[in-house]
Formats: C-alpha cells, structure tokens, sequence
C-alpha cells in the first residue's frame, strides 16, 4: 500500500502542485491541505481539504484552528504530514501531537523576525517558544538556507527530530520553459502594455513594505533621473495584503513610470519582456520562488542581500546583492545593469543555469522522498512512548514558563 502524505499549507499551497504531483509519482499517496478553494489540487487529480485561519492575526483563533487540524488528521489518517509557512508549521505538530510524524520546512521566517517593528519585537519571544514546543511533535525540520538553520541551532529551538537543508521547494524548469513558449511573444505582450520602447524593471511578489515596496518605489525616480526611459512593473497580490499592503497613494504619486498588474497567472511570459528583475525584500527568506522563475527567465537580479536571496543571488556574478531599505544602492545596481546590456545579458545567463543546477524540481523531490522513507522507516523503533515522553515534557515546561 502507498504511504499516505497529507501536505499543509497556507493560501499560496497551489504552488506546490508540481511538488506535490512529482512525490506521487515517486509512489505517495497525496492530499493537499490549504486555506485555499483546492481547484487547482483538483483539477491535477490531487485530493483536497480545506481549513481556515487569518494570517495577520496573532490570537486565540490559533486554537480552533489546532482543533481543525486535529479533526482532519483523524480522518484522512495520514501515514506521514509536510508542512509549509510559518503559521501552518507552528500549528500542524501541535495538532498532530505525536501521533503520526510530521516533516515540516522553514521557508523563511517572514515579518516577525526580519521586522524592527515593536509589535515584531515583542512577538519573537512568543514565536520561538512555540517553534520550540513545535519541535517536541516534528519528526524533521527542513531548512531552505544555512541562515535559518543557524538562527534555530543558535537560539535552541530544535529539542527533537532530525533536521536537513534541502534549497527550495523545486521548480519545474519544463513547465516553467513550456509556459514561455506558449504564451504570447514578448513583443506582443509589451504592445499590450504600452511599454514598446522602454526598459523595463520588474517585481514580482506581494506589494507589501515587507518585500520592500517603498524601497522600490523611493527609487524609481534616481533610476529616471539616469535613465528616463525606464519603466517598472509590478506584479503580484496588493488589496488582499491587509496592514502590510503598501498605500494607494505612494504608488499613484509615481504615475505611468511605475504600472501595477496584481496577481497574474502569466508571469512566465511577463517576466519575458523585463530587463531587470528587482527584489528589495526585507523579511527572511526561504528561497524565494520568484527569483528562481526570475533566474530561469535569464535575467539579471537585484536583490536584497537577505537569507533565502543570497542562496539565488551570487554578487557581481548573476546579479547584485544590496543592503535592505537602501533605495540609493537599489537604484545604482538597477542602473549599472540597464547601462551595461552585455554584462546584464552575460549574468542573467549564469542565472539560467544555476537554477537548473541547484533547484530543479526532480532532484529537490528525491530528496524529500528520501527523508519521508527514512522517517516512515524509523516509526516503529521510535512508537508510542516517545510521543508520550515528548508530550509531557512539553506540557512541564510549558507550565513552568507560565509561572
């Protein structure tokens, strides 16, 4: 019989699909579990459920959502649970509580720890305490870059399971290649967008201050002032980012130098008409999907030198790393790349081929499949009694810190 793997994850879970359908084949048996409606999980043959919970709250609502999880893995009885993002990998080891293992990966650890804000600060003890407890119910902690592996050896918060550094969630370099070549030419698509003649700089991700939009947006003009021919486009989710969306009005002021699509399917094919690809993130990164797709593209990147983009990103090589919030040294790489076509052209090559080297999806997935065999292998030997034992060790030190 097949191992049955239930995945967990967040509204972005669909991504995942190209993952999900490889370690199928490998010979798993997958259900996909996300806050998201599940059409496209279905329309691939994947079975899906769905929970709910609201990402920008840090309250009680965390419980009934533990509960949920909880009800879920007792009817789908899962032989083996993955999880991803922040929230969905505090919750599903402390819904599984041991009873069956769970694998969960640290795709970067997002505004609480990259944030100087007080409300950041003065949830990050928080959030280690429950990485913490977390841990005592995760059979393997996956880690994307050596940077947040450091960060939890460093501050303690592995007290069980094995851990392993796997880069990425993998991209599917065929499909990815496929998209490209069906959808519309370049040429076509810049028409379309009015943009025929100009140099385009492109973001993609959500218009967040997180991912540094007003770094982006402070720079346009001192891009313009040397290079007035420039455009930048941004691509990705904006309304539906709640407190950390970027105002209307800062984007408005820039008008037709900087054009906003929102969320597109066809990003393959708009990322075919950049010339660079600028990513001033301020959180702390996996390895950030956008830059792999962005690598494939051939372009050359700009990025903020932070953990998950300088796994993509090697300075002055395939593009250039920047400090965060620094929109000078943001315009000045934007710039020194639009200036220089042939080295441009020259970086965004080595960009093409170090995705295919380092994170294509057949290889990221063996080694998943991997890990997952070894943790299903090492069940019975481990049984009951070690769930039991974490359990209570958990619960003491949990009521010791409440006193």
């Amino acid at each position: 019989m097949k191992p049955h793997l239930v995945c967990v994850g967040g509204e972005d879970h669909a991504l995942r699909v190209p993952f999900l359908t490889e370690v199928r084949e490998r010979g798993f048996q997958i259900t996909a579990v996300s806050t998201c409606d599940g059409a496209s999980f279905l329309g691939h043959g994947i079975a899906h459920r769905r929970y709910g919970f609201d990402r920008f709250s840090n309250g009680s609502g965390k419980v009934g959502t533990i509960r949920a999880l909880r009800k879920l893995m007792a009817e789908l009885r899962p032989d083996i649970v993955q999880s991803f993002d922040t929230k969905p990998n505090l919750l599903t080891p402390l819904a599984a509580r041991g009873q069956v293992p769970v694998v969960r990966t640290i795709n970067g650890l997002g505004w609480t720890f990259s944030s100087h804000a007080p409300r950041a600060l003065m949830l990050r003890p928080i959030f280690c305490g429950l990485q913490w407890m977390a841990s005592f119910w995760t059979a393997a902690t996956v880690f994307q870059n050596h940077d947040d592996q450091s960060f939890f050896e460093r501050y303690r918060l592995l007290a069980h399971g094995e851990k392993r550094i796997i880069a990425g969630s993998g991209i599917d370099v065929g499909a990815f290649a496929a998209a490209r070549h069906l959808g519309p030419p370049a040429a076509t698509v810049r028409q379309e967008l009015g943009l025929q003649s100009v140099e385009v700089v492109m973001f993609v991700g959500r218009l967040t201050r997180q991912k540094g939009i007003p770094t982006l947006l402070k720079s346009v003009p001192k891009v313009l002032a040397k290079r007035p021919n420039a455009r930048f486009v941004l691509v990705g989710p904006w309304q539906s980012e709640g407190p950390f969306a970027v105002d209307e009005s800062e984007i408005r002021q820039l008008g037709s130098d900087v054009i906003v699509l929102g969320k597109r399917r066809d990003v393959p094919a708009l990322l075919g008409i950049a010339d660079v690809f600028a990513f001033p993130t301020e959180y702390r990164e996996g390895v950030p999907r956008v830059l792999l797709e962005a690598g494939l593209a051939g372009l050359p990147i700009v990025a903020s030198r932070m953990p998950g983009c300088t796994d993509v990103v090697q300075d002055g090589w395939n593009g250039y790393l920047v400090t965060p919030r620094d929109p000078d040294a943001l315009a000045g790489r934007i710039i020194d790349l639009l200036s220089n076509r042939k080295r441009a052209v020259t970086m965004g090559g080595r960009s093409v081929d170090l995705v295919k080297e380092r994170f294509a999806l057949p290889g990221v997935v063996d080694q998943y499949c991997d890990l997952y065999r070894g943790v299903l292998a090492a069940q019975p030997r481990s049984g009951v009694a070690h769930a039991i034992s974490a359990d209570g060790v958990a619960k003491r030190r949990l009521s010791e810190a409440r006193r």
